[in-house]
C-alpha cells in the first residue's frame, strides 16, 4: 500500500514539474505578444498566467465535475489550449517580437490575419474572467454522488449463502401438484319408449300434524310514569281486537283459497292476515297439511 502511494505521489510531482517547465517556455512567448498589443511591463508579465493559468484551472475542473459541467470545462480547456498554441506559433514566426522592435498592434503583415490575432490576444483576459468564474462556481456547487461502501466479506458471504440456498432448494421446494382428472362416462342415449312394467303404487304420505299456535305472554303495562315525549297517544294505539288461533286459521283459509301450493308461504300469509312471522309459519304448515289431506281423499 505504501509503495502504491509513493508511486502516485511521484507521478503527480513529475506532472507538476513538466507543467512548470512548459509554462516557463510558453511564458516568454505570451509576454512578448502582450507587449506587442499594448500591455505595459507588469501586464505583460501577468499575461501568461491569464492564459496558461486558466488552462490549469480548467484541467482541475474536469477532474472534479461530471456530466454537462465536465464537458463545459473540457471545451474551455481545449479553446485556451488552441489559443496559446496559436500565439506561441505567431511568436516563432515573427522574429521582431523577440527584441520587441515590432510596431504596436502589428502581429502579421496581412491585415485580416493581423486583426484576428490582435482580437484573439486581447480577448483572452476577458474570457479568463468569465470562464474562470463559471468554472469555480460549478466546482463549489458540485455535489459528488456517494460511493456505496461494500463490506470486505460481502463476496464471501454471498457465495456461502448461494451455495446453502442451492443445497436446500430440492428440500424446501414442494413438488408440483397434479390435479386429478376424472373421466366421465359417455352419455347413453335413452329411448322415449313407454315402459311395459306395471307401475308400483306410491305410498300415501301421512299428513304432518299441525303445531298448535303458542300464546305469547304480553308484558303488562308499566305503572311507572313516563315522560310526555315517550308516551304513545291514545289515537295511535291499535283498536283491533285480539284474534284467537281459530280466527287466524279461518282468515288464512279465506285469504289463500285461490292460491297454489307454491304461493302458500309464511311471508305471504303474514302479509295477508297481518300477523306475526311465527303465527304465519304455523298457519302455513296447517294449510299445507289440510291441502295434502284433501288431495289424498280425492285420489
Amino acid at each position: 500500500m505504501s509503495l502504491h502511494r509513493k508511486g502516485r505521489a511521484a507521478l503527480v510531482l513529475a506532472l507538476v514539474a513538466v507543467v512548470a517547465m512548459a509554462f516557463r517556455v510558453s511564458w516568454n512567448a505570451l509576454r512578448d505578444i502582450a507587449g506587442a498589443v499594448g500591455a505595459d511591463d507588469t501586464a505583460a508579465m501577468l499575461y501568461p498566467f491569464v492564459v496558461d493559468g486558466l488552462m490549469a484551472l480548467a484541467l482541475i475542473a474536469t477532474l472534479v465535475l461530471t456530466g454537462d459541467a465536465r464537458r463545459f470545462a473540457l471545451r474551455v480547456l481545449g479553446a485556451y489550449t488552441v489559443a496559446s498554441l496559436v500565439l506561441n506559433y505567431v511568436h516563432g514566426l515573427v522574429p521582431e517580437l523577440h527584441g520587441r522592435t515590432v510596431d504596436w498592434g502589428r502581429l502579421a503583415d496581412w491585415d485580416p490575419a493581423n486583426w484576428a490575432l490582435v482580437l484573439l490576444a486581447t480577448s483572452l483576459p476577458v474570457g479568463s474572467i468569465y470562464f474562470g468564474s463559471d468554472l469555480v462556481a460549478k466546482v463549489l456547487h458540485h455535489r459528488p454522488a456517494p460511493i456505496p461502501t461494500a463490506s470486505p466479506n460481502a463476496e464471501k458471504s454471498t457465495e456461502t449463502d448461494m451455495k446453502r440456498s442451492t443445497a436446500d432448494l430440492p428440500v424446501s421446494t414442494p413438488a408440483p401438484i397434479t390435479p386429478n382428472v376424472t373421466v366421465l362416462p359417455r352419455p347413453v342415449a335413452v329411448g322415449f319408449l313407454k315402459s311395459t312394467l306395471p307401475a308400483k303404487p306410491s305410498p300415501s304420505i301421512a299428513p304432518t300434524p299441525a303445531k298448535p299456535i303458542e300464546r305469547r305472554a304480553v308484558a303488562a303495562e308499566s305503572t311507572r310514569t313516563r315522560r310526555a315525549t315517550g308516551r304513545v297517544p291514545a289515537v295511535a294505539k291499535s283498536t283491533r281486537p285480539k284474534r284467537t288461533p281459530e280466527q287466524l286459521l279461518a282468515e288464512a283459509r279465506a285469504a289463500t283459497a285461490g292460491w297454489p301450493d307454491a304461493k302458500v308461504t309464511g311471508e305471504g300469509i303474514r302479509r295477508a292476515v297481518r300477523t306475526s312471522p311465527a303465527n304465519a309459519r304455523s298457519l302455513r304448515d296447517t294449510l299445507l297439511a289440510e291441502r295434502a289431506d284433501t288431495a289424498a281423499e280425492a285420489a
